[in-house]
């Protein structure tokens, strides 16, 4: 199993950047759908009395998404896989300030291994890792994520303990000078370019420019990953992780690049778009070329 935490430092508040990331998740999502591939949401609403993060937070609104995946995942997950299973199912307890995201993929890969979730933290079955059937129970990826009005100094936002705090890799992602692909590239979506007309903000240029900006937060992303396959496990963890990496670095550049979209708007506004997209997203998965980040 891998743990990371990424360190995502914005120039933002702790307030700003819920209305921030619903919109620009909304903007992405249709971003990425076309072409019989992308988001579909199955539910979005309210709920109460699911405890997280240590009772801490217990209400707020739950959402259940099918990604409906072929070009976007590497070439040799594609060959493992039949046609119809690259489906990842996501589910979303968004308690802000506190987020708990699980990603499974409830289908079938090829040999008859079943990958399913039923636990974080499920218990051997007594499978081993030379029987067919060890999948069972053993493909998680866990994104928790806690956003604080600071530098990204807190040692423990997710209050670890025990052998998973020793596992946790602590990672800093840096919006403006960390290398993107070319292909991810765009202009209009550079932070080092752009510079708010609503608020004066930006563009983000020099090492450690968060120690320049007023307001600033941190979004603290721990990402836990468990894929049990004997001879692939650490190189599909490891392709997870990096997979992650990418997207949070280039969905958080969008994030403050589309400041003077989001800027202003209210939660009442964002749950009209977030109907709207579901809507849109329905039509332009049946329709057009695939659009989006490809996987390699």
């Amino acid at each position: 199993m891998i743990v990371k935490e990424f360190r995502v430092i914005l120039p933002l508040t702790v307030e700003e950047y819920q209305v921030a990331q619903l919109y620009s998740v909304a903007e992405a999502s249709k971003n990425e759908t076309g072409g019989g591939e992308g988001i579909e949401v199955l539910k979005n609403e309210p709920f109460d009395n699911y405890p997280l993060l240590g009772d801490k937070y217990s209400s707020g609104q739950y959402t259940y998404k099918i990604y409906h995946l072929k070009s976007k995942v590497p070439s040799f997950i594609r060959l493992l896989a039949p046609e119809g299973s690259l489906e990842i199912h996501e589910e979303a307890w968004n308690a802000y300030p506190y987020c708990r995201t699980i990603i499974s993929n409830p289908g079938y890969m090829k040999e008859g291994f079943y990958i399913t979730i039923e636990s974080l933290h499920a218990h051997d079955d007594g499978e081993s890792e030379n029987n067919p059937g060890f999948m069972k129970k053993k493909f998680v990826i866990c994104i928790e994520s806690f956003h604080a009005d600071d530098l990204g100094t807190v040692e423990n936002a997710h209050r670890l303990s025990g052998d998973k705090l020793k596992l946790r890799e602590v990672v800093t992602v840096d919006i403006a000078n960390d290398p993107v692909k070319s292909c991810d590239y765009k202009p209009d979506e550079d932070p080092t370019k752009f510079k708010s007309a609503k608020t004066g903000r930006g563009p983000l240029q020099g090492p450690q420019w968060w120690k320049k900006c007023d307001p600033v937060m941190t979004c603290y992303k721990l990402v836990t990953c468990e894929f049990r396959w004997f001879g692939l496990q650490s190189r599909i963890e490891n392709i997870i992780h990096d997979v992650e990496r990418r997207l949070f670095t280039n969905f958080h550049r969008q994030v403050f690049c589309w400041m003077d979209r989001w800027h202003g708007l209210t939660m009442d506004d964002i749950r009209r778009l977030e109907d709207k997209t579901k809507e849109e997203l329905d039509q332009q998965r049946e329709i057009g070329d695939v659009r989006g980040t490809k996987g390699e």
